[in-house]
């Protein structure tokens, strides 16, 4: 789909994506969503400031996204060889920032190093590397540094997903908000509305020692989506002291 037909599907969004031009071109592919219900006090010592928590049904969630990330590039310009297609996990809880209904990344592996290195300097996300391997029913991730691990067998379903109305409250977030040193850091994406289907977990080990207390080896609801065109803007620098 070209970026022009990407940008004319908005009613799916809560709030308006920039007026200004995107820069940044990526896919996100093949992802394994995995969410969990948990009770807020679990997360808010885990928030920087100024990062409130987003709440549902008295509720909030955290998620492990498993996927593949594939060809990053800048807008008009081609994708940057060895660095551009890679397995991610990322660990991400549900916030307001700036008036904006949002995510921010407890945690972020790839599966290759240089990937890590050099999208951690550009964008200043945690990125750290992890041994991953995939197949078509299979996505395993190891990490010894951390000692964390996490691995999926499943099948998929090819029917659609009827979403409610907490379905579309984790998947569909334009904005990620992220700490760094002294400023909190804001980048708004835009795709079309993600297409779901279902999926059968056959057999789940995860093991985050940080955050076993808040995921486990039972989440409460599980999406999977072939993926989505993503366009991206440039990152902005907001006070930590406030905005």
């Amino acid at each position: 789909m070209k970026s022009s037909e990407i940008l004319k599907q908005t009613s799916h969004r809560s709030f308006e994506y920039p007026k200004r031009s995107w820069k940044f071109y990526q896919e996100w592919n093949e992802a394994i969503f995995l969410h969990w219900e948990v009770n807020e006090t679990l997360i808010k010592p885990l928030l920087p400031k100024n990062i409130e928590l987003d709440i549902i049904n008295g509720k909030t969630w955290v998620s492990l996204v498993a996927f593949n990330m594939n060809n990053i590039g800048i807008k008009s310009l081609p994708k940057i060889p060895h660095i551009s297609d890679f397995h991610e996990i990322n660990i991400r809880v549900y916030v307001v920032c700036n008036r904006k209904p949002s995510v921010y990344f407890l945690s972020m592996e790839g599966s290759k190093r240089s990937s890590c290195r050099v999208l951690k300097t550009l964008s200043k996300f945690p990125y750290r590397y992890s041994k991953m391997k995939r197949n078509e029913s299979n996505y395993d991730s190891k990490n010894t540094a951390f000692n964390d691990s996490f691995h999926i067998k499943y099948k998929l379903d090819s029917l659609p997903v009827k979403k409610d109305k907490t379905d579309l409250w984790l998947t569909e977030r334009y904005t990620v908000f992220q700490d760094y040193k002294k400023h909190i850091i804001e980048y708004d994406v835009h795709h079309v509305e993600w297409p779901i289907q279902n999926i059968h977990i056959e057999n789940l080990k995860i093991n985050y020692p940080r955050f076993n207390h808040i995921i486990n080896n039972k989440p409460d609801r599980v999406h999977y989506s072939k993926g989505v065109q993503v366009l991206t803007w440039d990152k902005k620098k907001l006070s930590a002291h406030g905005f």
